[in-house]
């Protein structure tokens, strides 16, 4: 499950790291603005189209697909949401034309493997990991929890410009899209023709369900209270949600067992943001004896490298133990 599978194994390990690395070449992409899944409900927070960037595929690579979706965290809160509004997190109309680089690059020197490849980023503005579905829109807010539409309103639009014919394809995603990728890695396979070579990518989006320094499970209820919010119960693997709470899913450690299409982790083994959140939320540092060591490591105590090696230690067992046998 943890090997790519791949041709050029070693060379997609390091081009995946390109995906948080820009390299030296960098291509210009066209800029979708999905207007036709307005009318399907499938928007952004705002209510604006769903956004994608789409470099088509060439010579060998016609028929070959790598669709990556972007990351950005989530919002818990209508107050939140209301706050990416506000920006490119949650509206279409703060976006901007950009270039694609790492393993979305087109430049061959750089990107052997995918350079030729139809290369599609998705943009993130649902702030749900893409698993968001609720009709009713709060007049107030005028806020649209609708990612899951939004998913699967892109993924139609590239099934008809040929994904459905696709012989290999990729999805992929970094942080929350990663963790996107996790949650829609089966959908995405059974939507493709039943020959096609087809993997999932999960860039800084294993997040662990661990305890805090206090002991307390404080990002068990930040989950909860996404998936509360967003009604993204429905839109989260049936094969977790049958047997734990549905934010537990937001956890790979619960998906990754009962996943059947191959899938590879890239994770840091100190991850800042699950430092931040998981480990020393500001709840469980109220003393803030750990404010210079959640910023920069060479800040930490001793015993606090001790417990960071700890968490690293476990997040590297549990990547290996929620595999399937």
């Amino acid at each position: 499950m943890m090997a790519f599978g791949l041709p050029r194994a070693a060379a997609v390990v390091t081009l995946v790291l390109g995906l948080a690395a820009a390299s030296a070449m960098a291509d210009d992409v066209e800029m979708v603005f999905l207007k036709s899944a307005v009318a399907k409900g499938a928007v952004c927070l705002d209510g604006s189209a769903p956004v994608y960037h789409f470099s088509p595929g060439s010579g060998t690579g016609a028929n070959n697909w790598i669709v990556h979706m972007e990351g950005g965290g989530w919002c818990k809160t209508p107050e939140e949401c209301v706050i990416r509004k506000g920006n490119f997190r949650g509206s279409s109309k703060f976006m901007k034309p950009l270039s694609f680089s790492g393993i979305l690059g087109g430049n061959q020197q750089f990107n052997p493997d995918f350079y030729n490849w139809n290369r599609v980023k998705v943009r993130y503005c649902d702030g749900s990991s893409f698993t968001g579905d609720v009709e009713e829109v709060d007049s107030k807010t005028n806020l649209h929890f609708r990612g899951a539409r939004v998913w699967d309103a892109i993924i139609e639009d590239l099934l008809n410009k040929g994904m459905s014919k696709a012989k290999s394809a990729i999805l992929s995603g970094c942080s929350a899209g990663g963790l996107a990728a996790v949650l829609h890695c089966d959908k995405f396979k059974d939507l493709l023709p039943p020959s096609a070579f087809v993997k999932c990518v999960s860039d800084a989006g294993y997040f662990i369900d661990g305890t805090d320094i206090t002991g307390n499970k404080f990002v068990r209820t930040s989950f909860k209270n996404v998936v509360t919010l967003h009604g993204s119960v429905k839109n989260l693997p049936s094969s977790c949600t049958s047997r734990v709470s549905p934010e537990l899913c937001f956890f790979p450690q619960h998906v990754l067992p009962t996943m059947k299409t191959p899938l590879f982790i890239l994770n840091a083994a100190y991850d800042s943001w699950q430092i931040r959140n998981i480990l020393v939320p500001s709840a469980a540092d109220k003393k803030k004896e750990w404010a210079k060591c959640k910023v920069d490591i060479k800040g930490c105590s001793s015993s606090q490298l001790v417990t960071l090696q700890r968490m690293s230690s476990c997040q590297r067992s549990l990547n290996r133990s929620s595999l399937p046998r």
